[in-house]
């Protein structure tokens, strides 16, 4: 390790679960973010500030000044332009030692395998019930952790899916769009989404550096308005 390294994720260094070798895995490990609104952005850059050393980020959207009210990685002189090349910038500014890939284009099924090939975790980020379904059965059979989450209002919902353990498919089947929380149509506090965001970046972490206690078989239930957090069985 570098003494660059050393200082920049000395405060990682010092947490047992983690340490010089936890940090020296998460240099070397890819992560996939899909979405770069409210969730993944926010996931991506904390990603990057702990040392994720290689980031690919999939996002087919530009940003809208309607977005910058919890996309908080956006200027406002940054309307109309990509959301995934913007984050890229962003990264690479925090973070100069993280290699960026991005992808602008909707993770779909033609090209779902590609995307998660040769990646070590995959986070969801899309809020939405088709995507969620597509990228949760795409991880399975390849083999790949991943956490899904969603959210409106105050509230939101996490889950981590580990091959061959539960889906997304078994707590939310086939049912339209209603599935965890599609913030579009009903509208979303800054606030639950770094909350939520921060939840998958800390399981994405911990799956990478070998800390065995994460959401799989469980989901995370939280409701900042009225301040309360369930961890459900599922």
């Amino acid at each position: 390790m570098t003494e660059d390294n050393r200082i920049r994720y000395s405060r990682l260094i010092a947490i047992d679960e983690i340490g010089k070798e936890g940090v020296e895995r998460l240099n070397e490990s890819r992560v996939l973010v899909v979405g770069c609104g409210a969730l993944g952005s926010m996931v991506a850059i904390q990603l990057a500030a702990s040392g994720v050393g290689h980031l690919r980020i999939v996002d087919f959207d530009t940003i809208d000044i309607s977005n910058l009210q919890r996309q908080f990685f956006f200027n406002t002189s940054e309307a109309g332009m990509s959301k995934a090349a913007v984050l890229a910038k962003r990264i690479k500014e925090l973070n100069p030692a993280v290699e960026v890939e991005v992808f602008e284009e909707m993770l779909g099924k033609s090209n779902g395998r590609r995307l998660v090939e040769g990646c070590d975790f995959v986070v969801e980020a899309t809020d939405n019930h088709s995507s969620m379904m597509l990228i949760d059965g795409v991880c399975n059979e390849a083999g790949v952790n991943c956490v899904l989450a969603g959210v409106k209002g105050f509230s939101g919902q996490v889950m981590t899916c580990l091959p061959g353990g539960r889906r997304y498919a078994d707590i939310f089947p086939e049912v339209g769009d209603q599935g965890m929380l599609p913030c579009a149509i009903t509208g979303v506090a800054g606030p639950a989404a770094a909350v939520a965001a921060s939840v998958e970046v800390a399981e994405a972490v911990k799956s990478l550096v070998g800390v065995e206690m994460l959401l799989s078989d469980k989901l995370l239930v939280f409701d900042l308005l009225n301040i309360r957090f369930e961890v459900l069985d599922t």
